[in-house]
């Protein structure tokens, strides 16, 4: 299952069922779990856990230095949960101890190829990251989100549950869940109603996050005045959690 030119470091844990490429550099403090898959002419750098079933493809640089200026060769982390699929040329790098000192992976989330996470990310899970999108430093993505290709966002934004953007969307503020952004700056496009619809949630909250959308969007209000009304009158819909903290719980305020 490892093949005969892989190098490993000998202070890395590899479980049995997990197949390694040829050529494939597996470097010092890794801890990989059974069911993986790393093809040929990957790179594992350091500090690195990664979970169960994950599909690794040729040319990824998993757990590389942070792109940090501050960074100064302390010890920092990258874990990545289960049945991932990271694919050709993906990079993904490690914390830095300015921030949290550990960037995250969830499960079951499909990174394109030449796709980005920087130092300090926490990618929750199903997430999709489309060809050449990148997502800079202390960014969070939450669950079932979808980033089209090329998008960027900035650092320390937070892209909300099941939101979407599209091709070539340039993500400055924070996304609220399930709302659809594009251009650059991105701006609100709609609600991502393919994303709802495959939560199932009921009608009434349904009904609930279109209004909202209107509250925040096109009636005009300020920002504060909106909250204040969505969360008066549709706190009691726990469905509607998801949207009503991405609105509240921001510090670089959101997409308008």
């Amino acid at each position: 299952m490892i093949h005969p030119t892989a190098q490993i470091d000998s202070s890395s844990e590899i479980d049995e069922g997990v197949s390694i490429g040829p050529f494939t550099v597996i470097g010092p403090n890794v801890k990989i779990y059974s069911g993986t898959v790393i093809e040929g002419n990957a790179f594992i750098h350091k500090n690195t856990l990664i979970g169960k079933n994950n599909l690794i493809f040729p040319f990824a640089s998993i757990g590389g230095d942070p792109q940090d200026l501050k960074y100064k060769g302390e010890e920092t982390y990258l874990e990545i949960g289960d049945h991932n699929e990271i694919r050709e040329g993906s990079t993904i790098n490690r914390g830095t101890v300015q921030e949290d000192g550990k960037t995250i992976i969830g499960n079951n989330n499909l990174l394109m190829a030449y796709t980005h996470v920087a130092h300090d990310c926490i990618l929750e899970d199903d997430i999709v990251m489309t060809n050449n999108s990148g997502v800079a430093g202390v960014v969070s993505v939450g669950k079932g989100a979808r980033l089209s290709g090329f998008t960027l966002v900035h650092q320390f934004c937070k892209i909300g549950s099941f939101s979407f953007s599209a091709l070539g969307t340039i993500i400055t503020k924070d996304v609220p869940a399930y709302v659809r952004v594009s251009g650059n700056p991105a701006i609100p496009r709609g609600l991502n109603t393919v994303g709802i619809q495959r939560q199932g949630l009921s009608k009434e909250a349904s009904e609930a996050l279109k209004e909202s959308y209107k509250i925040l969007y096109l009636r005009k209000n300020k920002l504060e005045d909106a909250k204040k009304e969505i969360i008066s009158r549709f706190k009691e819909i726990q469905e509607l959690n998801l949207f009503i903290e991405s609105i509240s719980n921001t510090e670089r305020s959101i997409v308008r």
